[in-house]
């Protein structure tokens, strides 16, 4: 079953079962999208879907949209390299899931709006509006690049093609259905995508549970991942300078989630198309319940890996296209040789995994003890041979950043799964890209629509909505794909992509906390609230240590604590003191 894990995988042979598999379900995902988006002939009915749609529909168009290929990629890889203390990002989302349904569901609802960013130009001005609009644009527009990146890197490994080609194929065929259908496609495309992203993922945790070695069981597999630091899930440490903890995730992940699924129109689209309040809060809901445990189990996938590898010797580095440069310098000869002493260590860290789980079915403490540190031991001294790689392929390829993060399922997938399993693991990578890049650059359309086109160059002709909606849609399908050619620069993508929204939802979020509940501050204080706090954030990231989940809690807190400083040193003219209501 296992093939041979030659690092140079370029163009690895995939089956024609595999390739049926996985361009069917890329077939009939685009087709069923255009299919439900069929005759969508006005804004309300483009953009929003006509609010018809049902709790189960939100609840996975939400996580679809969250989930994209880089959760499926670059998740487990996390797991593998660094543990699973990942799943306390997402500690927070569950509680900000319960603080929107009781708070901002009911006012969008009630006011109808088309994004979250109109309901800013009643409560303060149109500058703050329009500030608010052009944070999510910015920062969505460039998070839609990481998102095509990773199946675009699949493409290349697969078939040896050059990365700026399957670039342009993978955004031509979500723009195809998301460009043509609008919402209703993306929601019931969304709906699809997330019934074979799960089936992919429940595949391939069967499987690398069953190709353990014989008499290695799960629990022995979760004790292996155990004493060598993969199951460290909670860290209850309190340290700013610690990127996952128990607190950054309570805390900092909890004001993260409230930006991203309360002022985030790629998020807060889909649960505008609800037909009733409830719905819409049953979807949110539903989403909080169910994401914390997704996460968990893709991450423990990737723990699961990392023991299959303690028996079967993996690549000394994962990305091959950096293989193939470190091969090929001028150091060729201390790869190789690093290569060789690579695999003789991991020989022995196996022999080591094997005595730990046999001293521990004889159930002799001081064995066992002894075992652990024997293994623990050899596992040191392997990830020392590959840190000595590492540093060769970063001098043979001084563009490297000496992380393969992002190859490590990938290559467990192409090199370890029979044909056909190869093609569903790979059509739920695929469809989790698809989906969530469809609802993100359907939302940028939507904004530039509703917040640009109408609102700042005065057009309100519907008659035209649809195709500006379809052109922005497509504009910033190309505007994604251009960063898109810059991804690879930025190590782990999905810890990329979440420093990328933490630099932003920090400020957004306090422009909407200080517009529902700090009724006295006007639009100028607000506005230049923001500007100041965005600043204090891009400092944050640029001159200190400090995780960036912490960095929406700064944003946030900087911009309530200004607004209401420039409103008491410099009060504006009195305006009109109607309020939208905050409940």
């Amino acid at each position: 079953m296992h093939r041979a894990l030659d690092p140079l995988w370029q163009g690895v042979p995939v089956s024609r079962l595999d390739w049926i598999i996985l361009g069917g379900a890329l077939a009939f995902v685009v087709l069923f999208g255009l299919w439900k988006g069929r005759r969508r002939k006005d804004a309300e009915a483009y953009l929003l879907s006509g609010r018809d749609a049902r709790w189960t529909t939100i609840c996975l168009s939400i996580m679809a949209t969250q989930a994209s290929a880089i959760t499926f990629l670059s998740t487990p890889g996390q797991a593998y390299v660094d543990g699973m203390r990942f799943v306390q990002f997402y500690l927070g989302l569950p509680l900000a899931m319960v603080v929107l349904s009781v708070t901002v569901v009911p006012i969008f609802h009630r006011l109808k709006v088309f994004t979250a960013y109109e309901y800013l130009e009643g409560r303060f001005d149109l500058k703050t509006r329009t500030l608010a609009a052009v944070l999510f644009l910015l920062q969505r527009g460039l998070a839609v690049g990481l998102t095509l990146y990773a199946p675009a890197l699949v493409l290349s490994v697969l078939l040896g093609w050059n990365l700026q080609v399957n670039l342009v194929l993978v955004a031509a065929l979500v723009m195809i259905y998301t460009v043509t259908g609008g919402t209703k496609a993306v929601s019931w495309a969304q709906s699809l995508q997330m019934l074979i992203i799960t089936g992919g993922m429940c595949v391939a945790g069967f499987m690398v549970v069953r190709q353990l070695p014989a008499g290695v069981s799960l629990p022995d597999a979760l004790h292996v991942a155990g004493v060598l630091g993969r199951l460290n899930a909670i860290d209850t440490t309190f340290d700013l300078n610690t990127r996952y903890n128990l607190w950054s995730g309570l805390i900092g992940g909890f004001f993260l989630m409230l930006s991203y699924f309360g002022t985030d129109q790629s998020q807060v689209q889909r649960y505008l198309t609800g037909k009733s309040v409830a719905q819409s809060r049953l979807g949110l809901l539903a989403n909080g319940l169910l994401k914390v445990p997704m996460q968990f189990l893709i991450l423990l996938l990737g723990a699961l890996v990392f023991v299959y590898y303690q028996f079967a010797t993996p690549p000394v580095f994962f990305n091959p296209a950096a293989v193939a440069k470190a091969r090929a310098g001028a150091e060729a000869a201390t790869f190789q040789v690093a290569e060789t002493q690579y695999r003789q260590a991991t020989e022995a860290r196996a022999e080591k995994a094997k005595g730990f789980l046999a001293a521990r079915k004889h159930g002799n403490a001081a064995a066992e003890s002894q075992a652990r540190a024997d293994l623990q031991a050899a596992d040191a001294r392997a990830q020392a041979v590959r840190a000595g790689a590492v540093e060769v392929i970063r001098r043979s390829d001084p563009s490297s950043d000496g992380k393969d993060v992002n190859y490590i399922f990938l290559s467990y997938v192409l090199h370890s799964l029979p044909a056909g399993l190869i093609g569903l693991v790979l059509a739920a990578v695929f469809s989790a890209s698809m989906s969530s890049m469809s609802a993100e650059i359907n939302a940028l359309g939507a904004t530039t629509v509703v917040d640009i086109w109408r609102r700042l160059l005065g057009r309100n002709d519907p008659a035209k909505e649809v195709w500006v909606s379809r052109i922005a849609t497509f504009a910033w399908g190309c505007f994604a794909l251009f960063f898109a050619q810059y991804a690879s620069r930025l190590g782990s993508l999905v810890e990329a992509v979440n420093i990328l929204g933490s630099l932003f939802y920090g400020t957004i979020l306090g422009i909407f906390l200080v517009a529902f509940y700090v009724k006295r501050v006007k639009g100028g204080a607000a506005f230049w609230a923001a500007l100041v706090a965005q600043a204090a954030v891009f400092a944050c990231f640029a001159f200190t240590r400090i995780s960036f989940l912490w960095f929406n809690v700064v944003g946030c807190f900087c911009v309530v604590f200004f607004a209401l400083l420039f409103h008491h040193l410099a009060p504006p003219p009195a305006e009109s003191e109607a309020i939208l209501p905050c409940a």
